[in-house]
């Protein structure tokens, strides 16, 4: 078999594999692109883009329920055409991955770019294409799929993920969603307000896995009264007929589909990760150093949602360019991460940025919160429901996290994270200009709550203004 040899070899093509890819570049190493399956990134494929584009257009319907409190006539007669709909949501979808591939992959020469799926055959040996690769590093981001227990196989394509939801030409009368994270949140919400009958189904607990009791209230009162949401109770299937019958303890519900968003599972099935010759998890990781990406002292590095440490785009970039930076160079640099930034596009958002509730140090940390009934801005929009909380240390008054059900959440918690980011206390960011009307007021009002409750208080008395 003829063997090729190259400084590095990238596993994927996704978000994390191209930008390892980059990193190497920059280096002036050689290397090869490896990839199986579909090219392009999961968020552009089947993911954060055409999730978006759905849940834009279910919003805008939804507004005009709000339209007779405005005094604008013949909101009523407004209707949906579903196929139109969708046709767009795959449009805009192949519109970004043509974007992601034709600044990849496109004429990248076969010595370059395999279209095949890898297998180690040593630490520094794979197989695909029908040659041998030899790298003296390799990256892995062979990405993840979604998780569909094998019984419910059976079932055929009346069992959805998405990676089969956004090709649907139309939409069905009925639907079950099990599992109700950021995925099954967001697109069962859209679903419901695109026509769809939906119930949602859980075994945990919570929802959009919100850790925050008070955030977890608002967030289940909210959601649930546009569906209805079951939780702590594992969801059966069974076949009625052309139907579906989906049973959560006393629940049962039948319905013509089911999206089953009860998690993801990483692409390393056939990739022979065993010859590495360490202990792999459940999953068939093995473990890394989340800073480096190496894999022990092995010439192997992990990065993107394949690990499922932070299943996140930009988090996938960077750990792709970590990944990229320290098998180009041969290294094994620590790099900071980012402060964790998890934003829900459900309506209204949820958000966590930074220390998450069930992190915090009861006796260390104090709490801020406002609920946005009073907010002007909000009440404006007419979207003035949810609640923001904001965490700090007590003595030191350091901004350390939030977490939130609120209308343009996905702003309010890029200032947080960028505060936090920069090691912020809450009397500082109260000298920050805030202007009327916004948002942000909600966050002014839940840091006035905050510092009511630190140690740190500001020199010169005033809150707002800085002396000189």
């Amino acid at each position: 078999m003829e063997e090729q040899h190259v400084d590095v070899a990238i596993i994927g093509s996704g978000t994390a594999g191209l930008n390892a890819m980059s990193q190497v570049r920059r280096a002036g190493k050689s290397f090869v692109l490896i990839n199986g399956g579909e090219p392009g990134t999961t968020c552009a494929r089947v993911g954060c883009m055409p999730s978006k584009a759905m849940i834009q257009i279910a919003e805008d319907y939804h507004r005009r329920t709000h339209l007779g409190k405005y005094g604008v006539d013949g909101h009523e007669a407004m209707t949906l055409e579903v196929s139109e709909a969708m046709e767009h949501v795959q449009e805009l979808r192949d519109t970004f991955v043509d974007r992601v591939l034709g600044n990849s992959t496109d004429d990248m020469p076969p010595e370059l770019f395999v279209q095949d799926y890898a297998r180690f055959v040593e630490p520094n040996l794979l197989e695909a294409g029908g040659r041998r690769i030899r790298a003296e590093r390799i990256v892995i981001a062979s990405g993840s799929r979604p998780l569909v227990p094998e019984a419910w196989r059976a079932f055929g394509d009346r069992i959805l993920t998405t990676d089969s939801l956004f090709e649907l030409e139309d939409l069905p009368q009925s639907m079950a969603v099990i599992g109700l994270g950021t995925i099954g949140l967001e697109l069962g919400q859209s679903l419901h307000r695109l026509g769809v009958e939906v119930t949602g189904f859980d075994q945990q607990t919570t929802i959009g896995g919100i850790q925050d009791p008070e955030v977890l209230r608002c967030a289940q009162e909210l959601l649930g009264k546009e569906f209805p949401i079951h939780l702590g109770q594992a969801a059966e299937i069974s076949e009625e007929g052309a139907k579906l019958r989906v049973t959560a303890g006393g629940v049962s519900v039948l319905v013509d589909k089911v999206l089953c968003s009860i998690g993801r599972v990483p692409n390393v099935e056939g990739l022979g990760l065993e010859v590495l010759g360490v202990e792999l998890d459940r999953r068939g990781i093995p473990d890394y150093d989340h800073h480096t990406m190496q894999v022990g002292d092995l010439p192997v590095y992990i990065a993107g949602d394949v690990s499922s440490f932070r299943p996140i785009l930009h988090e996938a970039g960077d750990e792709g360019k970590i990944a990229g930076y320290n098998a180009a160079h041969g290294t094994s640099h620590a790099f900071r991460r980012k402060v964790p930034l998890y934003i829900n596009f459900c309506d209204p958002n949820i958000c966590a940025v930074g220390a998450r509730f069930g992190e915090l140090d009861p006796e260390t940390t104090t709490i801020g919160q406002i609920n946005f009934a009073p907010v002007g801005r909000a009440l404006i929009m007419g979207k003035n429901k949810g609640v923001l909380r904001v965490y700090a240390d007590k003595a030191t008054g350091r901004l350390l996290g939030s977490e939130m059900v609120a209308p343009k959440g996905e702003n309010l918690a890029h200032l947080l994270a960028w505060c936090i980011e920069q090691g912020l206390t809450v009397g500082r960011l109260l000298r920050m200009p805030f202007y009327h009307p916004v948002i942000e007021e909600a966050l002014q009002a839940a840091l006035y709550d905050l510092y009511a409750k630190v140690d740190a208080k500001n020199e010169g008395g005033l809150t707002e203004l800085e002396q000189i």
